[in-house]
Parts: structure tokens; sequence; C-alpha cells
């Protein structure tokens, strides 16, 4: 690869010497932006909001005007349907965030993921319809134990790497996504998140378990790491192909910002009509280790 640059180099040098060329960009029409998840024994959630534009500078403002409110979710089991309601809580960080879930005042239709189902779910907004479906799979892939060893290459000696032995069973298709909680943060995903199984199908493995982090804030160096005296708790889900999918192309493009020289590539949502983000499943596995101090 260094060598390939070294040979375009002139030429881009040469070529910029002829004309300059500039480049005003255009902003775009927002889009609705869904992110719906359903895991097993918990209720439907679902976030909208509407895109912004890629070159603006964000603000607290914008990101609580982004919000979409008054639309109407319904949510199917196959055999119920259910209208969810939308909801506002304030973050401890004093922001306002809003989403749509059961409705509280409609007990007979509401209903909790369950493993091994379909769901469907129908947005009707600025009469605009999106639609999606999503499977929480069955919880066949696992973590049997966790473990965690001191970190051999830093200096930091309260830094401890996590591992987990986890089971696949035989049969290509089983995809996971994994979250970390540790003390009494939230839960939050590494910065790669989502595996399959095509190298390692039917086998027990040893894998580390990477900290998560909140993707505004970014995690560098050792950060990475848990600390001894930590509680850490991993959320392991297993997933469908589509929600791999998704989160495989978003965590590309999270990895490429910042880096001339990345591949543009697309995410591949699975929402219907237009809208960017997708409708995910999730078959949930708690799993806790406390690292003595």
């Amino acid at each position: 690869m260094i060598k390939r640059f070294s040979r375009l180099l002139p030429l881009l040098l040469f070529s910029s010497c002829e004309k300059v060329i500039t480049l005003v960009p255009t902003n775009a029409e927002p889009l609705l932006v869904v992110e719906a998840v359903i895991e097993n024994e918990k209720a439907p959630m679902v976030t909208l909001s509407r895109s912004l534009n890629y070159f603006d500078r964000i603000s607290v403002a914008q990101v609580a005007e982004s919000f979409v409110h008054d639309a109407v979710i319904e949510v199917s089991n196959g055999h119920k349907t259910h209208t969810l309601r939308e909801y506002a809580e304030v973050s401890p960080e004093g922001f306002t965030l809003y989403y749509y879930s059961n409705d509280s005042a409609d007990q007979s239709s509401s209903f909790k993921g369950e493993l091994n189902q379909q769901y469907t779910l129908k947005i009707n907004v600025d009469g605009n319809e999106y639609t999606a479906s999503t499977l929480i799979p069955r919880l066949d892939k696992k973590i049997a134990s966790l473990y965690w060893d001191p970190v051999n290459d830093s200096d930091d000696s309260t830094s401890v790497v996590l591992s987990a032995q986890i089971v696949d069973p035989p049969g290509y298709g089983n995809y996971i996504r994994y979250f970390t909680k540790r003390n009494k943060e939230e839960y939050f995903p590494p910065f790669n998140s989502v595996y399959d199984d095509q190298i390692i199908d039917g086998k027990t493995y040893l894998a580390e378990i990477e900290r998560g982090a909140a993707r505004s804030v970014g995690i560098n160096g050792n950060d990475i790491y848990f600390q001894r005296g930590d509680r850490v708790t991993v959320k392991f889900c297993n997933i469908d192909k589509r929600v791999f999918d998704f989160w495989r192309t978003m965590e590309y493009n999270y990895s490429g910002i910042g880096n001339p020289f990345s591949s543009p590539g697309k995410v591949l949502g699975n929402i219907q009509g237009g809208a960017l983000g997708y409708f995910g499943g999730y078959a949930v596995q708690y799993i806790s280790i406390i690292v003595p101090q």
C-alpha cells in the first residue's frame, strides 16, 4: 500500500496544479431514523428521529429537536397487535429522551418478547408508512464462564483482560452481539460488537471481551480493559442475520470516520419505506464476574 501511494502522489500533485476543484456540499432532505429493539422478557422499544446534515455542527438543541413525536407505531407477534405509547425520560446528564413502548393503559394487547418468535413493526408518521420484521432467535449460543488475567503489556497493574468461554452449537448461522456493564455504568457495546460463526462453528472457544463505550465518548488504549475491583456484567445476545448485517456495516462506517483513505460503505438497514435504521430482536443472556482487588 505504501509503494502504491508513493507512485500516485506525484500524479495527484501534478493534476492539482492544473485545476482547482471546489466542492460545495448540498443539504439533503432529512430522513426518518428508526432504532427499534425487542428482547426476550422485555417490552418493545422504539426511538424515532430525523437525520441531521453530515456537515452540520451538531448541538444539544438540534438533537432534542430531531426526535419525532405523535407517530402511530404498531408491533405484532402474530397473535397480538399493540399500539405503542410515547414516553419522555430525563437522562442523568439532564437531556430529555423520547421513546415509544407498551402502553401501560392498554394491557389487553401488550406483550413482551419471547425466544424463537417473529415480530413485525409498522410506523405511520407524517402520512408515510414504514415496516420491518425481525426474529428473536433461540438462545443457542452462550457464554459458559468468564475469566480475567492481568494485562501483561501494560505498566498499569490494576488493568485486567476479560475473557469468555463461548459454546457455539453445530450449524452455521449463529450471530451474536454483546454489551458490557462496569459497576453502575450503563450497558455499552464495544466498537466491534457483532460476530458470526464462520470460523468457529460447533466449537467451544475463548474470546476476549472488550469493554464497551458510548459512541459519543470513544475509547482508547488501556480503556478497552477492566480494572481490579470491577463488577462486570456481559449482555450476550443471539441475533438474526439482518441485525448482524446492520451492525456489521454500521461499525465498519464508524471505523472510517475521519479517515480520508477509508472506502465508503452502505449501512444495511431493514426498514422498508425509505427510512434509515433497523428493527432488531435480541435473545439475551446475562453473566457477571467480580474482579478481585
